[in-house]
């Protein structure tokens, strides 16, 4: 599959989701990201996606993911009839133009998909790949999320009706807690602000000139999101979506643009990483997935 149907493929996916008015992305089910059985290494980027919201959509509770061949290398089997869920990779090739006086070797860089099947899906497995964390209480998950915003170092002043960034003050404007819903909506709130605050020239200096309508605004969005989600589920706290007036915006980036949704994805993950390696409260032992 050539890479431009790659990139369409999971645009299309996430599309389609968007269309309906909803974000799959926001549904935490356990104290982790997505991650390999085997390996134990989270899923990165664009792939923590079409798992998250693979699911959501069938149910599953337990976040470990893997390959045919590596539930057979583990003596177990997929269940008769599962579908497994497509994801990507990124691979390269030498390509060698010129004479062989004169070589001129170009790498040649590609995607490609292969797929992956929750741990529900199959059986036989050893009894360590079907174990899992339990989700803590609510009330647990909160104070590990208010310790972990407290480690980020942002400057946050409480006050006012509106949640924003000022990248040109750098700081983050949040309503009193009690102005929220709930404990977890304005946790959800900071961590997409927190989002884009990780964007600031001096940490991960992203383009945060956009403005509102326009693709640069939308695309940064889209990457507070995708961070503020990716924490909600690392900490089993909800998500939510913090502004559902942008979807529109959302599917006509998408639509002009077929690799915006695997940037996104990247960003975000390079941002949620960059808060969760300045707090002690997450888990020390994961690591990225190509």
């Amino acid at each position: 599959m050539s890479n431009v149907s790659v990139y369409e493929a999971v645009t299309n996916q996430i599309l389609a989701e968007l269309e309906q008015g909803t974000a799959p992305w926001v549904k935490p089910w356990s104290t982790r990201l997505p991650y390999n059985a085997v390996s134990q290494r989270e899923y990165h980027g664009v792939n923590i996606l079409p798992l998250l919201t693979t699911a959501m959509h069938r149910g599953y509770r337990h976040p470990a993911w893997l390959t045919f061949q590596q539930a057979r290398e583990l003596r177990g089997s997929v269940k008769k009839g599962e579908h497994g869920t497509p994801i990507v990779y990124a691979a390269s090739y030498t390509k060698r133009q010129g004479s062989e006086d004169e070589e001129d070797d170009t790498t040649v860089h590609f995607l490609k998909f292969y797929h992956v099947f929750n741990v529900e899906q199959t059986s036989g497995l050893p009894t360590h790949c079907y174990a899992s964390a339990a989700p803590p209480p609510l009330a647990a998950a909160l104070a590990d999320a208010a310790a972990f915003v407290a480690q980020s170092g942002a400057t946050v002043i409480h006050g006012g009706s509106k949640a924003c960034y000022l990248p040109e003050s750098d700081e983050i404007h949040l309503p009193v807690m009690a102005d929220f819903a709930s404990e977890a909506h304005y946790f959800a709130a900071r961590l997409h602000e927190e989002g884009h605050w990780t964007g600031h020239p001096t940490r991960l200096h992203r383009d945060l000139s956009g403005r509102f309508g326009d693709r640069a605004y939308a695309a940064e969005e889209l990457v507070a999101e995708f961070t503020a989600a990716f924490l909600c589920a690392c900490l089993a706290i909800p998500g939510r979506l913090q502004h559902a007036e942008y979807i529109g915006h959302w599917v006509t980036l998408l639509k002009e643009d077929k690799r915006a949704i695997f940037t996104a994805a990247s960003q975000a993950s390079k941002a949620a990483d960059y808060l969760r390696e300045r707090s002690a409260t997450m888990h020390p032992e994961a690591g990225a997935h190509p």
